[in-house]
This record gives structure tokens, sequence and C-alpha cells, in this order.
């Protein structure tokens, strides 16, 4: 059984109780939200290796960590080192985007056994890159027999963009940017070269009989989404939602795990309601968001920009947010590129955990505060999301003062003018004034 199938017949699953003694809650609360549909466990039987990971509002939200090669550059010993930074810097989820390669299904095969990792992918990018000739020549059969054979080495999720309609194709071609979803416009090329539906979704009956047997989540691509801000919350954006929440209600009756991908870019007070919307759409979904990135005029710094997005997204009802690199609009990112991704969007996930209030979220901040407080620089490292980057910047300056060996202050006030210090006398004449 999958784990939705499980929970709903009442079943405890190891993975269930794996993920609630990772968030500290119950595991009844983690059965019951995984069979409402509103928390998803992606975990294929064949990902022996793979450590549980839950996405739900109920849980702390998790990050991804986009991987793979592209046509022009990288192979898969770039995309292990990458994943192996991806992991070490705190990914709960990371994703193989390869394409253009002869040998996808041995990178795939590298990437799953060296991650303990939920991993998905996107396998229309294989079917592509394993034809010849033009796009529009891909055979149906064939795409199913990539999902087949990619749930049989042991995927975790995949984004399948299946809610892209032959109608939604004309509301598309009225934005500044068009497509710019890979999936999205491989799959719209075919149905306008074919003139037919989106294969996915006039077979989807058949794609879910083949993930239901794997235990393999379905992550609705959003084909649609903005690539822009002129281009956010439009009609054709929405128009897809609306058939991924039909699509969530045809998941959950197969027994299949099922989450929603939403907006790239979007204006930051559009996000609220951009993730109000999904939730009332799409039944309550999971909603795995990329960004969203705030503004387009920022190329080098999207992961900051996204972050931004990022932040309000997880606040107001995102599960899972899909990380941007130094690189996004740019190119293929390195291994220091894939670092500063996933640690802004560990920043971003648990500022959005602080500010939705999630029990137990603010514990870390408040033992960094007595930390600093304390002057306790090592507890203060430990304590941080990147323990590495901080000590290193701490040691920079300290090996050019005279003070080297004096921890209670930093360069930044010097001992005199440091306000901790200053408030440690405060509270001290304080004391001698009230006895």
């Amino acid at each position: 059984m999958t784990q939705l199938q499980s929970a709903l017949r009442g079943i405890v699953t190891e993975a269930m109780q794996i993920v609630a003694a990772d968030e500290g809650i119950n595991v009844e609360a983690v059965r019951a939200a995984v069979a409402s549909g509103e928390a998803v466990i992606p975990l294929n039987l064949h990902h022996s290796n793979a450590h549980p990971v839950g996405v739900g509002r109920l849980f702390t939200t998790k990050i991804n960590a986009n991987l793979g090669r592209s046509v022009t550059h990288s192979g898969q010993g770039d995309e292990l080192s990458k994943l192996a930074v991806a992991l070490k810097a705190g990914a709960d989820f990371v994703m193989d985007l390869s394409v253009g390669s002869d040998d996808l299904a041995a990178i795939r095969q590298g990437m799953l056994a060296a991650s303990d990792r939920p991993l998905g992918t996107v396998p229309v990018y294989e079917t592509i890159s394993r034809l010849e000739g033009d796009i529009p020549q891909m055979n149906p059969e064939f795409l199913l027999e990539v999902i087949r054979a990619q749930a049989e080495q042991g995927v975790d999720f995949m984004t399948l963009h299946a809610g892209l309609l032959l109608k939604h194709i004309p509301l598309a071609m009225k934005r500044m940017m068009g497509i710019v979803s890979r999936g999205g416009a491989i799959m719209a090329e075919w149905m306008l070269a074919n003139n037919a539906e989106n294969p996915l979704y006039t077979h989807w009956d058949e794609v879910l009989d083949i993930l239901v047997e794997h235990d393999v989540t379905v992550s609705l691509g959003d084909g649609l989404r903005p690539g822009c801000l002129a281009d956010a919350s439009d009609a054709a954006q929405f128009a897809e939602l609306d058939v991924l929440g039909e699509l969530v209600m045809r998941c959950r009756a197969r027994g299949v795990q099922v989450m929603v991908e939403g907006p790239g870019h979007v204006p930051f007070d559009q996000i609220q309601l951009n993730m109000t919307r999904q939730q009332t759409v799409c039944h309550k979904a999971p909603f795995y968001v990329l960004g969203p990135v705030v503004t387009d005029i920022a190329p080098g710094y999207d992961h900051i920009v996204s972050a931004i997005g990022a932040t309000a997204a997880a606040t107001y009802g995102a599960s899972l947010l899909c990380y941007v690199t130094p690189a996004e609009h740019l190119g293929l990112p390195d291994e220091e590129e894939v670092h500063q991704g996933c640690i802004a969007y560990k920043i971003a996930a648990h500022a959005g955990d602080v500010a939705r209030g999630l029990p137990g979220a603010r514990q870390r901040d408040d033992e960094m505060s007595r930390a600093r407080a304390a002057f306790n620089w090592e507890e203060q490292f430990a304590l941080s999301l990147d323990p590495e980057r901080a000590k290193a910047r701490w040691l920079k300056t300290r090996a050019f003062t005279d003070e080297a060996h004096d921890d209670d202050h930093c360069s930044m006030c010097g001992k005199q003018f440091c306000a901790v210090r200053t408030s440690r006398r405060i509270r001290e004449l304080s004391k001698t004034l009230s006895r």
C-alpha cells in the first residue's frame, strides 16, 4: 500500500513514525494529515536508503535543491558533487533535472544511491532527450514507458505537467514571457503540433496505475507559471490551477500522494493571494513553490530576491520551497551557487516557520540570543545555519586585530562601544540600585 492508502485504513507506517519523531509531534497527527491529503511523505518502495520526510503545513517548511546536467554543461561526477553540497547544506529534497544525455538513467541511479533524501524528476525531460528529431514527435506511450522505468528505479516524486490543456495555450501566448516552464513548453508544443489534448491529462488513469504500484508521489507541475512580474496571477496561471485541483482529487481517489507546484515570479503583494487560492482550489494539497521571485531586475542575486518571496510563501501557505541559486536566469549553477541557494532557502523556510508560529520554531533563535549575550562564539557557530561560514568570517577579522584572544566583543563595535558589554554593566548597576 501507499502511504496514503495505509493512512486511510488507520495504519501507522514506519515512515510516519520517523516523520513524527523528526518533527516532534504525535504520530497519529501525521497519519491523519496524510490520510486527508494535507501532507505527503514521498518515498518510493525501491529507494531503500531514503530517509522519510514529511511535507505539509503540520510540519516544518522543507526545501528542495534542483540539480542535473544541461545539454551543454556538467556530467554525472559534477552533479554528484553538487548533490553532496546540497545535502550538507540541509536540502530536504533533491531533483535530478538532467537533460540531453545518453546516460540519464546512470546519472539518476548515482544520485539515488548517494542521496538519503527523497529524489524527484521530470519524466518528460528524459522522454525528449531519448528521442531523435523534433519534440512534437513524442509518443505518449513512450512517455508512459519512461514514467514506469523511473518509478521502478526508485524515483520518489515526479513533476507531471498534466494540468496545461490545449485551451490554455492562447491565454499563455498573450503574455510578455509566454511559457517559461520547460515541461510546460514541451507539452504545449506537442499539443499544437498534433492538434491533440495533453497526453498526460488524457492518460492520467494509466499514469496513476504506474505510480500507485511504487508509491511515487505526484508533484503536479505548473506549466503555466509566470516567468515575470507582468504575467503573474493571470488567466492562464489560474486556469491551469483549476485543472490541478481536479487532478488532486483523482490522485487521492486512486491512493496516490499528491502535491501541487506553484508560481515562479510574483510581486510581493500578490503572494498571499496565490497561497490562499491554491489551498482552496487544490483542497489543501501541500504547495511546492519556486521562489517566488519578487523582482525581475537582480540577475546574480536571485537567490536573495526569491528568498524574500519564499519567506512570505512559507508564512501564508507553502510547505516546500524550491531553491533558486545566484545562477538563475544566467546559467547552470556550480557547487558554490548550490550552497548559497540552499542556505538562502533554509533561512526563508525557518523565517516562515517562526512567522506562522509553528511550535518550537523559535527555540533555536532564542538559544542563539543567549549564546550571543554570553559571547559564546562556538555555541553561536553550532546554532548557525551555515556554521563553517560564520566561523570563517569571525576568524577573518580576528586575524588582523591586536585582541585576537579577547572574546567579549567583536570588531563591529570594539570593546569600548560594545552594546552587549554595556548592557551587562547596566544590568549589574540596576541590581545595585534596586537593593
